[in-house]
């Protein structure tokens, strides 16, 4: 479950029944499995706790939403993994397993992010974005020459070193808005 940094009044307290049934304390409703899962997708901090006798069950009710979405979805956890995963139960490294697992959890969550940032900066600096963005500059002045009545919005200022690009840009379509001006009459 994502560390959101909350306290521990922030907790949403869920209780599980011994029929099974799943009840959330904060908007007082019965919720599933599913619900639970959305929970952690969202980052909510929640505690599931035995209702009749107050033990924590969090990791077993985690360990069913893991069960639940491997076998009613693509499943993420390789075979070989759970394998060396079960073979590790026992073992003297037993302990170090977790801290293991969640540092490389974090480690891909940061890294995924990181991945994620400079992909996006490199469409600002990729010539490709540059050009797509040129071509749909010039398809929208050619659109509003076929609709004279049309607004044309506020062009904002080109970066200084495509403003010698743009400006051929601009007087090449200026001279085609003329050569259609022409045709119309």
């Amino acid at each position: 479950m994502p560390e959101t940094g909350s306290h521990e009044d922030d907790t949403v307290i869920i209780k599980k029944y011994a029929n099974r049934r799943l009840y959330n304390t904060r908007s007082s409703s019965y919720i599933t499995l599913e619900h639970l899962a959305q929970m952690t997708r969202e980052g909510v901090n929640y505690k599931v706790l035995d209702a009749k006798t107050g033990t924590d069950i969090t990791h077993t009710i985690l360990t069913q939403i893991i069960m639940e979405e491997e076998s009613n979805g693509e499943q993420m956890l390789p075979v070989n993994f759970l394998r060396e995963l079960i073979s590790m139960y026992g073992n003297s490294m037993q302990s170090l397993v977790p801290h293991y697992l969640e540092a490389s959890m974090d480690n891909f969550r940061a890294n995924q992010t990181k991945l994620r940032k400079a992909f996006e900066d490199s469409l600002g600096n990729n010539p490709l974005a540059r050009l797509a963005e040129q071509n749909m500059a010039m398809f929208k002045a050619a659109a509003s020459a076929f609709m004279p009545g049309a607004e044309k919005p506020e062009p904002k200022a080109p970066p200084a070193e495509d403003a010698g690009d743009l400006s051929a840009l601009r007087e090449q379509m200026a001279e085609i808005q003329k050569r259609l001006d022409a045709l119309g009459k």
